[in-house]
């Protein structure tokens, strides 16, 4: 097993190959890009990616999982005991919206092309991210719901529903949807209002 040292320059050489990756991928898309673009780009030989990642699809997984841990590193979920359910909500949507900003849209249109035409990529997206995210975000709910003596009946299906909407509002930001894109910042308290309330005078 490696020790601590050892452990930490294999993290910081897999870092140096993602970052690389990243501004490879946004200026050139996925396909046109090569082991030895980002090789380059990361100032080691090409053969030293090989060492930690099988090929370009493990590469861009790779993004993508570091991505989602900084979320959940820099983001506490909603604590259990938060009554009010709009907080709640807020908190519950803000992260994974804001997650998206600056550079990172460019890379999840990179991501959503290619799982069309790949399906290596689309089954290992949804095992090692899409499916423990949906899981994460039930077992939120449900400590809090149980903080309030609830049972929510349809949890697995809500927690769709709402991860539908986040998708589908960051397929509209990355074609290129000018409403969305200038208020992406307002939609964590639009949206948590939308689910509590419906469709109101106020909300169309």
């Amino acid at each position: 097993m490696p020790d601590r040292i050892q452990q930490q320059l294999i993290e910081a050489r897999k870092n140096q190959i993602l970052d690389a990756a990243a501004v490879v991928f946004a200026a050139k898309g996925f396909h046109p890009t090569t082991t030895k673009d980002i090789a380059r780009q990361a100032e080691i030989a090409e053969g030293t990616i090989y060492n930690y990642f099988d090929n370009k699809t493990a590469i861009l997984l790779g993004i993508f999982e570091r991505m989602k841990a900084s979320v959940v590193a820099q983001a506490a979920p909603p604590a259990a005991d938060v009554h009010d359910v709009r907080e709640f909500l807020h908190t519950f949507l803000y992260h994974p919206l804001m997650a998206l900003k600056a550079d990172n849209f460019a890379l999840f249109r990179i991501v959503v092309s290619e799982m069309m035409v790949n399906e290596e990529l689309r089954r290992r997206y949804y095992e090692q991210i899409l499916a423990p995210t949906l899981a994460l975000a039930e077992a939120s709910i449900q400590e809090q719901a149980a903080s309030q003596g609830r049972s929510p009946a349809n949890l697995k299906l809500t927690i769709r529903v709402i991860s539908g909407m986040i998708w589908g509002l960051m397929l509209e930001h990355i074609m290129g949807d000018s409403v969305v894109a200038e208020r992406w910042d307002e939609l964590p308290d639009f949206l948590a209002d939308l689910l509590l309330n419906g469709l109101t005078d106020d909300k169309i």
